[in-house]
């Protein structure tokens, strides 16, 4: 049900409870014309008093000049107690019960309808018992029903809205995921077509059959771009650290860095394997963007239920910074979900680590 259709029944049923009274208020005519026309008039300020407090609690806010509407309604409700015969306020309590549980908090509220509810039934057990007992049952149902139904229309409102901010969550969670997965994924591969198309240009002249090779190269860097591409816009990404490690070495040495690799032999969880891959995806693209290397080395070692993945390079210059960017935020990301932890210092005598931590 839509907050739309909630409120539409709270109002119907409000309403028709509202007219029940009123009628019922009005067969003080039958005593006499002048026990009317005070009914009549003290049924108007209910049921005015009524349709504000209830209009303002179904929009789950409270009335203008609250608790001056409450305390009105109060007023017209037992004001005329002396002026009619008995059980005028038990017509109108009922409603002022529900507007009582609707605004005021229910460790007040509840005890106060009881004491309403009591004071019905005190009024009118003198004169019939059975009366007495309607009366006081009658001011706690009624009032309960209507503090129920703005209730559950506020709480169907609430629901809507939170639904309506999951899915803007998702939203913003995939466009995240597309935008880091892409930095991640494609920074490497442009970086590298760089780096090959530069040196087949240098090569060009002097080697052509080597130019060729790096175009060659180059050509399938490229496809492996435009499958990237493709696996993001599907979510799906799935890598290996052995695999990650494997092309990185292939990459580094293609352009000119020494690379060594010591990898421990242990089985990973596949959320920390793929983790683990991104972050060698990292280190690389950011030896062969930001630093003049010329030599890498890819470590796991494994501590006490954990992995430790270091890559290490020289070749930083002087100048760099080793703050954090987006590359280094998206990849901290990606390791606090897989319960890991990741940090990137400098080594000193122009050296770089980029050390990461995840659960085996």
């Amino acid at each position: 049900m839509t907050s739309t259709s909630a409120r539409r029944l709270a109002i119907v049923l409000i309403t028709v409870v509202s007219v029940a009274y009123t009628v019922i208020g009005l067969l003080y005519f039958a005593f006499s014309p002048a026990s009317g026309v005070v009914a009549a008039v003290a049924m108007l300020g209910v049921v005015a008093t009524h349709f504000l407090n209830m209009r303002a609690g179904l929009r789950g806010e409270r009335p203008p000049l609250f608790p001056a509407t409450v305390v009105l309604q109060a007023v017209a409700t037992f004001l005329p107690d002396p002026f009619l015969p008995s059980g005028w306020s038990g017509v109108a309590a009922p409603m002022l019960a529900g507007t009582v549980l609707v605004f005021l908090p229910l460790r007040w509220g509840g005890p106060l309808v009881g004491v309403i509810a009591g004071y019905e039934f005190v009024s009118l057990v003198n004169l019939n018992l059975v009366v007495a007992l309607f009366y006081g049952v009658t001011v706690a149902t009624t009032g309960g029903m209507i503090y129920a139904l703005v209730r559950f229309m506020r709480a169907t409102a609430e629901l809507e809205q939170a639904r309506a901010e999951l899915a803007e969550a998702a939203v913003l969670k995939e466009r995240l995921r597309i935008s880091r997965d892409l930095h991640d994924g494609l920074g490497r591969s442009l970086t590298a077509i760089a780096l090959k198309g530069d040196l087949a240009s240098r090569l060009m002249e002097r080697d052509p059959v080597s130019a060729r090779g790096e175009v060659s190269e180059l050509v399938q860097v490229a496809r492996e771009a435009a499958q990237d591409v493709r696996q993001v816009a599907r979510g799906y990404r799935e890598l290996s650290l052995t695999g990650e490690v494997h092309r990185a070495v292939a990459l580094l040495e293609s352009s000119g860095v020494g690379c060594q690799v010591h990898l421990a032999d242990v089985t990973l969880p596949r959320r920390s394997d793929e983790v683990l891959a991104w972050a060698v995806r990292e280190a690389v693209t950011n030896v062969l963007r930001h630093s003049r290397a010329t030599t890498c080395t890819i470590s796991t070692s494994q501590r006490a239920g954990a992995l430790h993945l270091e890559v290490v390079n020289d070749g930083v210059p002087t100048d760099g910074g080793t703050g954090q960017g987006s590359g280094l935020t998206g990849l901290a990301e990606r390791a606090a979900q897989a319960g890991g932890s990741v940090e990137a210092t400098a080594t000193g005598a122009g050296g770089f680590r980029l050390a990461m931590e995840v659960p085996t």
